[in-house]
Order: C-alpha cells, then sequence, then structure tokens
C-alpha cells in the first residue's frame, strides 16, 4: 500500500533542513500523524498517516517535485 500525493507540489521529509525526516523505514505510526510535507504556491500542507501502520520504505527525496498521485511512502497496516 502506498501513501499518494493529494496535489502538486515539492516533497519534504523534515519539518526544517536543520531537522531530522518525520518518518524513517521501520517507523510505527499511528492515524493521523504527520508523515512529510508538501509544499505548493508558498503553502506546506502536511500528509498524514491513513491509518496505524509501520512505514517500509520512502519513495521520494528530499526536495523532489511530485505530481498528484505519485507514491510518496509505502506501509503496512498494523
Amino acid at each position: 500500500r502506498t501513501v499518494d500525493a493529494p496535489l502538486v507540489g515539492t516533497f519534504y521529509a523534515a519539518p526544517a533542513p536543520d531537522q531530522p525526516p518525520f518518518v524513517t523505514p521501520g517507523a510505527r505510526v499511528s492515524k493521523g500523524q504527520t508523515l512529510c510535507l508538501i509544499e505548493a504556491m508558498k503553502m506546506m500542507n502536511e500528509v498524514l498517516a491513513p491509518c496505524d501502520c509501520v512505514i517500509d520504505a520512502v519513495l521520494k527525496t528530499d526536495g523532489e517535485l511530485v505530481a498528484f498521485g505519485d507514491p510518496l511512502l509505502r506501509y503496512t497496516p498494523c
């Protein structure tokens, strides 16, 4: 299963360049937890976990442009 981009923009794995990423592979997250950010038109949009799950892989790199529907992360539901 994947978490897909809800809009077109720039993918950010961390809240700021000097901070750790929101999630890394192997991380256990709760429904509604922030997984990453997508910047669109100078607005930061949080991408949230759809369910309690374990992150299997982060599929995009920090600063990469993403299109609507692009897979961002792969996860396994808990």
